[in-house]
């Protein structure tokens, strides 16, 4: 347990940011699979608008380092054929 105060700011600030990202991450999951699933179906309209919002989140989780700048990257390479 904490002997601080300080240290119990930090667990709760862990805590709140803990939550945070695991809704982005969240979200970034939700985007890829509605990617992934406008891709089956081969409406290029609705791949091309999915694509655009998976690497608007990835790019905006990169730069706040919720996920890794090269998986972002990495993410939005295999995407980047739709956006086109």
């Amino acid at each position: 347990m904490a002997n601080t105060k300080a240290s119990l700011k930090d667990i709760r600030q862990i805590e709140k940011r803990t939550e945070h990202n695991k809704q982005v991450r969240s979200r970034l999951k939700t985007l890829a699979r509605k990617v992934k699933a406008a891709r089956a179906t081969g409406d290029s309209d609705q791949a091309k608008s999915a694509a655009r919002d998976y690497i608007a989140a990835s790019d905006k989780a990169a730069k706040s380092s919720i996920i890794h700048p090269n998986k972002a990257n990495r993410h939005k390479a295999s995407v980047s054929d739709l956006v086109r």
